[in-house]
């Protein structure tokens, strides 16, 4: 086994590769940018690991899938659609500047996956590692879910190189997470000459986001946040239509099925209006024992190494729903994720990538 301390990684070679993914803008759900950046990606890990980095096409994007060979032990889970629209790079191109890399995707998730690379490049022996890098993640991870699980069931072991949490803890807990659509049909009639006519869809939607809202438990992690509304077509006509939607956070099973069946259950207030609802709890909560045994190597391999649950969702929290053991937020410590403001510390980056090596030679001599 290797002592972790003693990898070496080149800071300069990492900073190399994360300059090459970022100036690949691959924003969710534009499939050829993301076909470009599954090729980027596999090209840096083809360069720096060897063997075959195989794209495996799907309706959301192609994944980018590595195998160390030998008998699997351990997935490093990542993901390379990024938030940020075509032409945000020509606005905030890569900068290395004063101790941070800036530019779209940095933090969020590019720079954990270089980390990742060149950490599992720094072990002389590569068997029993994988990597799944997928395309969705950012938009639910609709296309990708069902390989992940595959291949975390496979392996036993799953590594997420998502950002750190502050401070650069990893994550040992993640909430549930989903969106739900509500949907009113109402009537459309004139506002001035018969309102009396219609059926107010903006009215009742009003009177259901109070409902919905009053659904939160923030005392036990549950936030339920309408987010997003529209509603009507003209300033003199009673509106035949409303849109309501809502953002869903939990931290057990139980307010998933209590939030779910809530939704499913919403009754119109005015007469004649029609609800219709759409959506899931689709990120099952990722519990911190599905981490603990993990961690606890972690902060062998980086004494005071702090963990932290936190409210956003990864595709870690699939794995450690099956019960896999899986350790988050192993990747950049930096801040900013999905905002113009996003960094990673050029600091701390060998530091995570000998973590990584770590772990996967500890979890392989188990």
């Amino acid at each position: 086994m290797t002592t972790h301390n003693t990898i070496a990684v080149s800071v300069e070679a990492m900073l190399e590769d994360l300059r090459t993914l970022v100036e690949v803008e691959s924003p969710s759900r534009d499939l050829d940018a993301l076909r470009k950046s599954a090729e980027t990606v596999a090209g840096v890990i083809e360069a720096r690991l060897g063997g075959r980095a195989v794209l495996v096409e799907s309706e959301g994007g192609p994944h980018v899938h590595w195998s160390g060979g030998g008998t699997p032990r351990v997935l490093v889970l990542g993901h390379h659609d990024t938030v940020f629209p075509l032409g945000t790079l020509a606005r905030r191109p890569f900068l290395v500047e004063d101790g941070r890399a800036t530019g779209p995707g940095v933090f969020d998730m590019l720079g954990g996956l270089v980390q990742a690379i060149h950490g599992l490049a720094g072990l002389e022996d590569r068997s029993g590692v994988e990597i799944l890098v997928t395309a969705d993640e950012e938009v639910g991870s609709l296309f990708s879910r069902a390989l992940i699980e595959e291949r975390a069931l496979a392996c036993g072991a799953v590594l997420v190189a998502e950002g750190a949490a502050d401070g650069g803890a990893v994550k040992t807990g993640r909430k549930g997470c989903g969106t739900f659509e509500v949907s009113v049909a109402g009537r459309a009639s004139h506002a001035g000459l018969e309102p009396a006519a219609g059926v107010n869809a903006l009215v009742e939607a009003a009177h259901q986001v109070l409902d919905i809202a009053a659904l939160a438990r923030p005392e036990i992690g549950t936030t339920v946040t309408p987010t997003v509304a529209s509603a009507g077509t003209l300033d003199n006509v009673v509106p035949a239509q409303a849109t309501v939607v809502v953002d869903v956070r939990v931290e057990s099973a139980d307010e998933k099925e209590r939030v779910e069946s809530a939704f499913a259950t919403l009754a119109p207030y005015l007469d004649e209006a029609v609800i219709t609802v759409k959506g899931s709890v689709g990120r099952p909560p990722m519990p911190e024992s599905a981490a603990a045994g993990l961690f606890a190597v972690a902060r062998e391999l980086l004494p005071g190494l702090e963990g932290r649950a936190v409210g956003g969702g990864s595709d870690g929290n699939f794995t450690a729903a099956l019960g896999v053991p899986t350790l988050d937020g192993l990747g950049a410590v930096g801040g900013g994720a999905h905002a113009d403001h996003e960094y990673l510390l050029v600091g701390s980056m060998a530091e995570r990538a000998r973590l990584v090596a770590g772990l996967v030679d500890a979890i392989r001599s188990a």
